[in-house]
């Protein structure tokens, strides 16, 4: 972290830092009408679906300041948000972020996490509402909870695939798992090490996506572009088995998806062979990929198959069928979920 002159929190009180870091915040969305300043932000939405969606994010759990810059980790906390708002088919509005801050941080270290937050808010045309300051024993806590809107019939939830649907992707899926286990080799690496240069040459995009997520707004415009609406719809943030699995179970089908059809970035492909992991199991119980993952009806074959960026990577099957990959040699392998688990005891 930062080595110039620190200001402590406390010389500036609660509400001289929240003043300190949202000044200069303008509003950009109509639905907006009161932002900070007051006991309540106050929104105004017509004719359309409010969506709710929040994210509790604890150091030592979700996130390691020993290799997570400050401004990364505020984008990625507001962009992991606006993503669980587009895979509903909405568009997220507003945030609010609340902090519980342990004594070792001081203002310019919050200011350059709020400098991410505002940063994601200004790419993607969110408003920063509110939120909450406190102490915290156990290093930083960061909350954020995101309101967006969809029109009622747009709403795609998990539970809509049906029998026959198409199983698409987008983007690219393990690569942040593989930075994040570059940056734990490099972290053991440096332990002992004055003057540690991580080894990151040629790596990295797989360190941009363990670090700098982006939300795929950009496909939810191609598919509206292309008249499609996602029978279900989820983003993959614990893994794409975990994530097919919910689908299928709240869809009550089964799936069938193919190994050779999952999309795999050549660098996550050097990094699996490099630490001696298998790379199919990195893209499928990965995680932190944030792409979308989608069902659409099979007559929407020729559509879906045309958008740059999305991949058909299987189909929706009966359920009593269960879910499997095929692999290759045309083996069928019982999908499981192996993924993140935000309860699992270390």
């Amino acid at each position: 972290m930062m080595e110039d002159k620190m200001t402590e929190i406390a010389s500036l009180g609660e509400f001289g830092l929240i003043d300190r870091l949202t000044d200069g915040i303008e509003l950009a969305n109509q639905s907006s009408l009161k932002g900070m300043g007051d006991d309540a932000a106050v929104l105004e939405y017509h004719d359309t679906e409010v969506l709710v969606t929040t994210d509790l994010l604890l150091e030592g759990v979700h996130f390691d300041l020993t290799y997570v810059p400050l401004k990364h980790l505020g984008y990625k906390s507001a962009v992991v948000n606006f993503s669980d708002v587009y895979a509903m088919n909405g568009t997220p509005r507003q945030i609010t972020v609340s902090l519980g801050i342990s004594k070792r941080f001081t203002v310019e270290h919050i200011e350059a996490l709020y400098s991410g937050i505002r940063h994601a808010c200004e790419i993607y045309g969110v408003d920063l509402v509110g939120g909450d300051t406190t102490s915290s024993r156990q290093g930083l806590v960061i909350s954020v909870t995101c309101i967006g809107d969809a029109p009622k019939d747009k709403i795609v939830y998990r539970d809509g695939a049906k029998d026959t649907d198409l199983i698409c992707v987008s983007g690219d899926l393990g690569a942040a798992y593989m930075g994040l286990q570059l940056l734990e080799r490099e972290k053991i690496a440096s332990v002992g090490q004055k003057d540690f240069i991580p080894k990151f040459e040629g790596k990295e995009y797989l360190i941009e996506r363990q670090l700098k997520p982006e939300a795929r707004k950009d496909i939810i415009a191609e598919l509206d572009r292309a008249g499609i609406k996602p029978t279900a719809m989820m983003d993959i943030s614990d893994g794409l088995s975990s994530e097919l699995l919910h689908i299928c179970k709240q869809s009550h089908t089964g799936c069938r998806i193919y190994e050779d059809r999952i999309p795999i970035d050549y660098q996550t492909a050097v990094m699996a062979e490099e630490l001696g992991m298998n790379l199919v199991t990195a893209a499928l119980n990965g995680g932190e990929d944030y792409e979308l993952l989608f069902t659409v009806p099979l007559h929407d074959h020729e559509k879906v198959s045309k958008l740059p960026g999305v991949k058909v990577i299987g189909h929706i099957t009966k359920e009593s069928l269960g879910c499997a990959m095929i692999t290759r040699d045309n083996t069928e392998i019982e999908l499981k979920a192996q993924g993140w688990n935000p309860l699992a005891q270390e």
